[in-house]
């Protein structure tokens, strides 16, 4: 990996990482799952443009979104209901952001795909 491609994902991390703490500061109840279902709508509406620039796609889906959706966050809230005894309450969780981060992907897929032709 070569140091221009380095600065690439490091840009698009520290992005990333901003507004990700923007949005906790914002929502801190439930920001987890919001960042996680933006990240997969923003992935559906990239992808959808079919993007072929390679610091394109590693600035935005590497590093912006890798560095705005969450999955250590997901799996520490997964850890505390378990810890908690809440096992109900997991499995809701668990389902709610794997269906809700797939929905928004394809919603924005789909919604970008028509869009655009």
């Amino acid at each position: 990996m070569d140091l221009d491609t380095v600065i690439i994902i490091l840009v698009g991390s520290t992005l990333g990482l901003i507004l990700r703490l923007i949005i906790k500061k914002l929502f801190h109840f439930s920001y987890s799952l919001i960042v996680n279902v933006l990240s997969s709508l923003f992935l559906g509406v990239f992808l959808a443009f079919n993007p072929t620039n390679k610091n394109l796609i590693l600035f935005f889906s590497v590093g912006f979104l890798g560095c705005l959706s969450t999955f250590s966050s997901f799996i520490y809230q997964l850890f505390k209901l378990i810890q908690r005894r809440k096992y109900v309450s997991l499995v809701i969780y668990y389902i709610e952001v794997l269906v809700l981060t797939y929905l928004f992907f394809c919603l924005g897929y789909l919604t970008t795909f028509i869009l655009k032709n």
